[in-house]
C-alpha cells in the first residue's frame, strides 16, 4: 500500500489503471450494504413537487407522500417556473456531491477516494458512481469492512501528500475509527510541530432516516465537535453540497462533511461555472426581524416549513443555516442576534452535549447583553432512535414545535 501512495504522490495518479482485484475487496463489504441498497427515496424538487418511485406499490407511494412533508419542506419563495428559468443545471444533492468530487479529481491528481463499496458499486448512495471506471482502482479504492484501518490509511496518505476522501458507508460506522480520527487526524499537525498537514475529508450519510434503526440513525456531530484540529460542516442543499465538498478537498485541515440520508434526492438548479463555499461561513436563508432561528442540515426544511405558518400568523423569523458546525460563524450569528434579540436553535442532534448546547454557550458568552429572552433550543430526544415510524417521528423536532416555540419566545 505504501508503494501505491508513493506512486500516486509522484504524479502518476492520472494514468493509473485497474490493477486491484476488486472482487475480493467487494465481497465482504457487499454483504453489509444489502440493507442500504434496498432503500429508495422520492425525488423532491426545489419547487416542492415529488417524483415517487414508479416501481413502488400504491400503498408505499401514499406512505412516502405522507412522510415527505416531515422530511423536506418546500422553500418559501420557490416555484417551478422560476426554477426552470434560472441559468445552470439541475442536480440531485448526491449528484452535486459527485460533480464536486469529480471536478476536484480532474483538477488535482492527488485527490483519491477510499471506503466500502465506493468503487465499482458507486457508493451506497451513488456519490462515487462511475468514478472507478474513469480514474481506476487506485484512486477510487474499495476497502474491506475495516473502518479503523482504512480511515487510518487515509490519514497516513494525507501525511504523504495525497488528498484522500474517506467515505463512511454510514456515519455511525465511523465510531469504529474514532481513535484514528481523534488521536491522529485531529492532532498530528500539532504534535508533529507542523511537519505534517492532514488534508483529509471524512464524509458520509447520517442523521435520522426512515426506519433505519438506532445504529443507522446516529448524529455524530456531538461526538466529533470536541476534537481539536478538526473542522465540521453540514450540507443541506445541492448548491452548498458541491461547494462545501470542493472547499473541504482543497483545505489543508481535516474536514468532516456531514450529509443527511433524507436529503440525497433533493433537487436544485446550480451554476454551470465553478464555485466553492466558505467552510467557516453560515448561510442567510431568510432575513427577518422578530427572532433568529439557527439550524442546519435536514432541520433547515422543517424550519422553513414552520416559517410559512409563522409568517401567516404575523411573525417575521430570520432563518440562518449555520452550515459550519465547527467553528461557528459568530459574525453572521452575532449580527442577527443584535437585530432580533431572540434566538431559537433547531437541531436533529441530541440535546445533551449537542451542537445546540455549544451554540447556546457561544451566544451567551459573546452576545448576552443583546438578548431580550432566554435562548431556546429544540433538539432530538436523548434516546436511541426507535425503528417504529411513529416513535421515530416523536424523537425528532417537528414544524409544529418550532411554531409553538417562536410564539412563546415573541410574547
Amino acid at each position: 500500500m505504501a508503494t501505491i501512495f508513493q506512486g500516486l504522490r509522484g504524479g502518476a495518479a492520472a494514468a493509473l489503471t485497474n490493477s486491484i482485484d476488486s472482487k475480493k475487496l467487494l465481497s465482504r463489504s457487499t454483504r453489509r450494504s444489502l440493507s442500504e441498497r434496498k432503500v429508495s427515496f422520492p425525488v423532491v424538487r426545489s419547487d416542492g413537487s415529488v417524483n415517487l418511485n414508479p416501481g413502488g406499490s400504491n400503498a408505499r407511494a401514499r406512505r412516502v407522500d405522507q412522510l415527505i412533508t416531515n422530511a423536506v419542506a418546500t422553500k418559501a419563495d420557490s416555484s417551478a417556473a422560476s426554477s426552470t428559468s434560472k441559468p445552470g443545471h439541475e442536480l440531485l444533492l448526491f449528484e452535486a456531491l459527485r460533480e464536486g468530487l469529480e471536478e476536484e479529481m480532474d483538477r488535482d491528481p492527488h485527490v483519491c477516494v477510499m471506503g466500502e463499496d465506493v468503487g465499482h458499486y458507486g457508493g451506497s448512495y451513488k456519490v462515487t458512481r462511475g468514478l472507478a471506471v474513469k480514474y481506476g482502482d487506485l484512486r477510487v479504492l474499495d476497502t474491506p469492512i475495516a473502518e479503523n484501518s482504512f480511515t487510518g490509511m487515509g490519514i497516513g496518505a494525507a501525511m504523504t501528500g495525497l488528498r484522500p476522501i474517506v467515505e463512511g458507508m454510514n456515519m455511525g460506522f465511523l465510531l469504529l475509527a474514532f481513535n484514528q480520527i481523534s488521536n491522529n487526524c485531529g492532532m498530528l499537525h500539532y504534535t508533529s510541530g507542523g511537519q505534517f498537514t492532514i488534508p483529509v475529508v471524512i464524509r458520509g450519510p447520517g442523521g435520522v432516516g426512515r426506519q433505519l434503526g438506532a445504529e443507522h440513525s446516529q448524529r455524530l456531530e456531538s461526538y466529533f465537535q470536541s476534537i481539536p484540529g478538526i473542522q465540521m460542516v453540514a450540507c443541506s442543499t445541492p448548491y452548498n453540497a458541491k461547494g462545501l465538498m470542493k472547499a473541504a478537498i482543497r483545505s489543508e485541515n481535516p474536514v468532516i462533511l456531514f450529509e443527511h440520508v433524507l436529503l440525497y434526492n433533493l433537487k436544485e438548479r446550480i451554476p454551470d461555472e465553478e464555485y466553492i463555499c466558505n467552510l467557516e461561513e453560515a448561510e442567510m436563508v431568510r432575513p427577518g426581524e422578530h427572532v433568529t432561528i439557527l439550524t442546519y442540515s435536514r432541520m433547515r426544511y422543517h424550519v422553513m416549513q414552520a416559517a410559512k405558518t409563522l409568517v401567516n400568523k404575523g411573525y417575521d423569523p430570520e432563518v440562518i443555516d449555520i452550515r459550519s458546525l465547527k467553528p461557528f460563524d459568530l459574525h453572521m450569528i452575532g449580527n442577527s442576534v443584535k437585530k432580533t434579540h431572540r434566538v431559537l436553535i433547531v437541531e436533529e442532534c441530541m440535546r445533551t452535549g449537542g451542537i445546540g448546547a455549544s451554540l447556546t454557550a457561544a451566544i451567551t458568552e459573546n452576545f448576552h447583553d443583546y438578548l431580550d429572552a432566554p435562548i431556546v433550543c429544540l433538539s432530538s430526544q436523548d434516546v436511541p432512535t426507535p425503528y417504529a415510524g411513529t416513535l421515530e417521528e416523536w424523537t425528532v423536532v417537528q414544524p409544529a414545535q418550532i411554531v409553538t416555540a417562536v410564539e412563546q419566545l415573541c410574547q
